[in-house]
């Protein structure tokens, strides 16, 4: 089953009125952030790509480099492949993600046939490939497939918005937080957008490009 599917804002604002009757918690934080983002983006090889950037650095270096990549017309699976090291590199991948980019671009993923499968078949799909583990998977999911009820607990922000909304004394680790979103099933792409916000509130930065 593929599940709800997250297509405008009124879906988020669905999602956003159920999980606030289910956690008092998520009520208190859609008073402060008002409506929540819808977050949908594109699908296809451009998007996981740019899901690969965005791994284990900030929001603001993550955009910096997608620009450069942008500008030089580096985003494509044959611009990939044809381009020298050096020309990735000038954009700001480091070796590892270049490797990364490369083996996207050979694995010929059929993206379209995603739509229509199950959330994990999605993940397991994506995380075959070199450099595209579960958080970027579950990123892709959410934001290019529209799936309401997938999360990303390895997300440090929505760990550490999790610690400062439920009073946690640490960062709560992927699983422990995996156990936690389960009530919120099945909104739980809905609470991640709702814990980025509060994140945003709480750090006044970005969590998610």
């Amino acid at each position: 089953m593929v599940g709800r599917i997250i297509e405008t804002t009124e879906c988020v604002a669905e999602g956003a009125a159920w999980l606030a009757k289910a956690e008092p918690r998520f009520a208190h934080v859609m008073t402060q952030t008002g409506p929540l983002p819808l977050r949908r983006r594109g699908d296809g090889f451009e998007q996981v790509l740019s899901a690969i950037v965005s791994q284990q650095v900030s929001v603001a270096a993550a955009d910096a480099i997608w620009r450069r990549l942008k500008q030089a017309r580096l985003t494509g699976p044959r611009k990939i492949m044809w381009a020298s090291d050096d020309d990735l590199h000038a954009c700001g991948l480091s070796r590892q993600k270049i490797r990364y980019a490369r083996a996207l671009s050979e694995a010929r993923i059929d993206f379209p046939a995603l739509r229509t499968v199950p959330n994990e078949e999605v993940i397991a799909t994506l995380t075959q490939v070199p450099g595209i583990g579960r958080w970027t998977a579950e990123i892709y999911a959410m934001f290019s497939l529209g799936r309401a009820d997938v999360f990303a607990p390895a997300d440090l922000a929505l760990q550490e918005s999790a610690r400062l909304l439920f009073d946690l004394p640490d960062r709560p680790t992927e699983r422990a937080l995996r156990q936690m979103s389960e009530p919120w099933s099945p909104w739980r792409a809905v609470a991640a957008r709702a814990l980025w916000a509060y994140y945003h509130l709480a750090k006044n930065r970005e969590g998610i490009r």
